[in-house]
């Protein structure tokens, strides 16, 4: 990875769940959103959101407003649900780093930023029959 001077980085911070997919593009700060987008804007039916089409079609469009921006490349950052749930991220997260590369952007470091409790609230009990 040879980051030059003209090169410029953003982050790419993806929230997968099995409901939805979110992707916000924000520059090395973190602080200025350039590009947002989630799987509402692309599918019609709810069930399709958290869809890796979906996904795919999101990266797609992220990636072209990320070009013309001027970013080359983009450290990603993976979210899953979290909290005293499932942990692992929903099935639009490898989806959303696929296309991003396919797309033309260089990609740094993809880091899981999932939020794992450390002794927090207390799980939900089983359901009975």
């Amino acid at each position: 990875m040879s980051e030059t001077q003209d090169d410029k980085w953003g982050i790419a911070h993806v929230f997968s769940s099995f409901n939805n997919t979110l992707i916000t593009i924000t520059d090395l700060t973190g602080a200025e959103t350039i590009v947002k987008s989630s799987g509402g804007t692309v599918v019609k039916q709810n069930r399709d959101e958290a869809s890796p089409y979906a996904a795919m079609q999101m990266a797609e469009t992220v990636a072209e407003e990320v070009k013309a921006a001027g970013i080359a490349g983009l450290h990603i950052r993976v979210r899953g649900p979290g909290g005293n749930g499932n942990k692992s991220p929903g099935p639009g997260a490898q989806a959303t780093i696929r296309a991003l590369a396919r797309a033309g952007i260089e990609i740094g470091r993809i880091e899981d930023v999932t939020p794992i409790p450390h002794d927090g609230t207390r799980a939900p009990k089983n359901k009975r029959v």
